[in-house]
């Protein structure tokens, strides 16, 4: 196979268009119970971690696009925060995967917000969007999925205005010594146990600790994002760096 078609689905070497069909076959059957299993694998953590994460939108009035926005948890936090300041921002969804989205617009519906919120369907490596249209990309535990993510920053970079944030959440690597042999014993072992427990597809979760294992880390991701033109990009570690909060600007 060639760079362009080898790909890692987990530790497996599949093609592009075989990452991606299994890929979007994982997310369809696990939708409906998405939320639920990121609770029960980070003890509600994840929640804490998403607040933090969208505390870095000061500018809640601007556009912000929600890459891999699944089932809307990014979304509906911007939302809430920007309603506590009188605020409304157009935030668009999107997402390649129609049965995550239709747990978003369910929860749209349940919560009531449905006003300058789209739901689109997208693929990340080629977005539906004008250059320069967006102040913020945000894209939380989705990166990691894709089939390039060079693509994808380069992407990313491409639809934000200039100045406009890309801001990124996603697992990283352990930064504690004693920590991080736990850790993979807790990713390897129980998270894979606990999502055949409750959705029955124990596949799913083992694919989750191997991408996690495989995603580049906090350094490399940086210097990713700025080769994909990205100026004074940081990053901050979250719970012994667990997971990692990517971010800088268009230039």
């Amino acid at each position: 196979m060639d760079e362009k078609d080898d790909k890692n689905f987990g530790f497996e070497k599949v093609t592009s268009n075989q990452k991606r069909f299994l890929v979007d076959e994982v997310f369809s059957d696990i939708a409906n119970k998405y939320d639920l299993m990121n609770d029960l694998m980070s003890f509600g953590v994840h929640r804490l971690w998403k607040d933090e994460f969208c505390s870095l939108i000061p500018n809640l009035a601007g556009t912000i696009l929600d890459v891999a926005g699944g089932t809307g948890d990014i979304a509906f936090r911007i939302k809430t925060n920007a309603k506590k300041q009188n605020k409304d921002p157009h935030i668009i969804v999107c997402d390649i995967n129609q049965e995550m989205l239709k747990v978003c617009r369910d929860k749209a519906i349940d919560k009531n917000i449905l006003k300058k919120l789209d739901i689109i369907v997208g693929d990340a490596e080629k977005l539906p969007f004008q250059d320069n249209s967006f102040d913020y990309y945000t894209v939380a535990f989705g990166i990691r999925n894709m089939l390039s993510i060079e693509k994808t920053l380069r992407e990313a970079y491409r639809v934000l205005k200039p100045t406009g944030k890309f801001l990124c959440l996603e697992f990283s690597k352990v930064q504690h010594d004693i920590m991080r042999p736990l850790y993979d014993l807790y990713s390897f072992n129980l998270i894979p146990t606990i999502g055949n427990f409750v959705t029955k597809n124990q596949g799913a979760y083992k694919y989750l600790a191997e991408s996690i294992s495989l995603f580049p880390d906090q350094e490399d991701f940086k210097t990713m994002i700025q080769t994909a033109g990205f100026s004074d990009v940081s990053y901050k570690n979250l719970t012994f760096g667990v997971a990692a909060i990517h971010h800088g600007f268009k230039s």
